[in-house]
């Protein structure tokens, strides 16, 4: 089995690689890889400061501690005696020295009463030039929002308590949806790997494609749900591990299978080989301890796929064994080309209109004239036109083709004879081609939504992590433009590269660490050292502005962004006016402009955000 592993993982092995980080990533295994690379140096800081407060906070501990803390607090102490209105000022010394150590201290007494009376949430209460300060120091969107929900709900506790729920329940569904099921999706990709030479990127999105990833994502769920459960009982989660240790092979092969099904089938199949699978993945020991050794490197590039795809063998072996005993449950293995080849008549039955086509040539005409080499170079559509519109239908249909190609020789796994055959009216999923040109307005709307989606996400986290409501970013509004950058800059530069999903991968990594070095590096000279991130202390991070997690990260994603978003929000943007789509993009430039000319001068700062020696000392000095 090992044998057979390491011919599989040498055949697909950057594929596999990817796959493998990309677990680790999520924490759907492997997530010793993230703890060992935020390893610290000593006297150095282990995360960057994303738990930053900006302008103002709501802090509250976890329940089942001994107190609750509400604070409100300005951007920076200067800040604070230069902006807050008479009556918003720290009423004694105390409290000054109180701000001025740790920020988070509620006033005592009397001050405590007033701001709870007002509902002093987030900061300055009094006077319209108050609020027009509030509005654009504190993240204007996250003000609002919190505001009205404290009106409504009349308390800071249940307000705050209120918006950790939603990101909380954010936080689950992707949970659900992504990070616990991706394990299926990286064991179909490995399983279709054992027999096939070519494994196309489509494949990920499977269970799209044949409408299960709903299914696919409740199934795992329940089986998370019982496997905690039977983890109670400390002996009964060590057996019921190695019984249902091939639930996400079953899935993988069909989805279409129910979570009690597939528990029992693995239950039987694993019946007199638990101890075989101890044994088995004690073999690898050698290994792990070589992978701790080099800090996961060794794990990373060898170990982690070389043990899934050994485990893929051995998934096999006892698939053969079930079915030839006919066990039951068995006849739910039935993909058969999943685990052997079909021979070429079958093919050429399956796949007859698409081997005609193979006998013409497969060559697009290339683009003519200025407008249309920048297009070919950078994929980018200045002008909508009905012959564009017409190129791309017949690039969509061309790369329709290469692939069925591929499956028509035996080349890649032929979807067409699977049990479960991709539905046709799934178009919205077919039409994600990544070989395809943006239209320049909705490249600029496709910023705006990763540079929102990271702000998101970010706040999200912190919310959750922290119990702290922050705003995060260089800027005042809900964006970080380095997501929107990185991932348009990914689409444009790299478009050349996108026929080739590793070379995409590792020039994704070099484009977006080369951004964020710049990035902050730029900040840090324009703003007197003051730093919105640091990565001191993490595994190989180049003076705190990159870090290999980071960049391992930006890679990760940039796939995900070329082949699977990017063409998703192109489609959806496809269906918006150009009446519609151009002011809205105009509109949304402009307020960006106006947050970016602002922010220039005044911009993002405050405990956490920033990190300044020479600030750092004067608050020292001052308390």
């Amino acid at each position: 089995m090992k044998r057979q592993a390491r011919s599989v993982l040498r055949r697909h092995y950057a594929m596999f690689v990817v796959v493998c980080l990309a677990a680790g990533f999520l924490g759907t295994e492997f997530s010793g890889l993230l703890t060992v690379w935020r390893t610290a140096l000593p006297g150095e800081g282990t995360k960057p400061p994303q738990e930053a407060q900006s302008g103002w906070a709501i802090e509250v501990q976890i329940p089942g501690s001994q107190m609750i803390t509400r604070a409100v607090f300005d951007t920076l102490y200067e800040n604070d005696l230069e902006t807050a209105s008479d009556g918003d000022r720290p009423g004694n010394d105390e409290a000054q020295k109180t701000a001025g150590t740790d920020r988070i201290q509620t006033e005592a007494g009397a001050q405590e009463a007033e701001a709870q009376k007002e509902n002093r949430i987030l900061g300055r209460k009094r006077g319209v030039f108050a609020a027009i300060v509030n509005s654009v120091t504190s993240g204007t969107l996250l003000v609002a929002a919190a505001s009205a929900l404290n009106s409504f709900f009349g308390s800071a506790d249940l307000t705050l308590a209120w918006m950790i729920l939603c990101a909380m329940v954010l936080y689950f569904l992707l949970w659900v949806f992504v990070t616990n099921m991706y394990i299926v999706i990286s064991r179909r990709i490995f399983l279709e790997g054992r027999c096939y030479q070519k494994i196309p990127m489509e494949r990920f999105l499977f269970l799209l494609k044949i409408r299960r990833w709903k299914k696919v994502s409740v199934t795992m769920l329940i089986v998370s749900v019982i496997r905690l459960l039977w983890d109670l009982t400390i002996v009964g989660g060590v057996i019921k591990r190695y019984s249902y240790y091939l639930v996400p092979f079953i899935v993988a092969e069909n989805p279409n299978i129910s979570a009690r099904e597939a528990m029992a089938l693995s239950g039987r199949m694993m019946n007199g080989h638990k101890w075989e699978c101890f044994l088995f993945e004690l073999s690898f020991i050698g290994w792990d301890l070589l992978s701790a050794a080099t800090l996961r490197l060794s794990g990373v590039f060898f170990s982690y796929p070389y043990q899934v795809a050994a485990f893929g063998e051995y998934y096999a072996g006892l698939r053969e064994a079930a079915i030839e005993k006919k066990l039951q449950g068995s006849e739910k293995l039935s993909d058969r080309y999943l685990f052997e080849r079909a021979t070429q008549e079958i093919l050429d039955i399956a796949y007859g209109d698409v081997i005609d086509l193979m006998e013409e040539e497969l060559q697009l005409p290339g683009r003519t004239g200025l407008l249309g080499k920048l297009t070919s170079i950078f994929g980018i559509v200045f002008v909508r036109t009905k012959e564009e519109e017409t190129y791309e239908e017949w690039q969509d249909e061309h790369m329709k083709i290469l692939l069925l190609k591929d499956a028509a020789k035996g080349q890649c796994y032929p979807a067409r004879l699977s049990m479960m055959p991709e539905e046709e009216k799934r178009m919205w999923v077919d039409k994600m081609r990544y070989l395809r040109s943006y239209y320049v307005w909705n490249l600029v709307l496709m910023f705006f939504v990763f540079a929102f989606g990271g702000w998101v996400w970010e706040v999200m986290l912190h919310l959750i992590t922290d119990g702290t409501l922050v705003n995060r970013g260089v800027l005042h509004g809900p964006w970080l433009p380095i997501y929107g950058a990185g991932s348009v800059l990914i689409l444009i530069l790299l478009n050349r590269l996108r026929e080739k999903p590793l070379a995409e991968f590792a020039a994704a990594i070099v484009l977006c660490g080369a951004v964020e070095y710049m990035t902050g590096y730029v900040l840090e000279m324009t703003h007197n050292g003051q730093k919105w991130w640091d990565y001191s202390g993490y595994f190989l991070n180049l003076h705190g502005r990159i870090c290999a997690e980071g960049l391992l990260v930006f890679g990760i994603g940039g796939v995900a962004i070329v082949y699977i978003l990017a063409p998703l929000l192109d489609n959806l943007f496809r269906r918006i006016p150009a009446k519609i789509l151009v002011p809205l993009c105009i509109t949304l430039l402009l307020l960006f402009g106006a947050d970016q000319i602002y922010s220039s001068r005044h911009p993002n700062t405050g405990k956490g955000i920033t990190r300044c020696a020479a600030e750092e000392m004067q608050m020292v000095r001052k308390v």
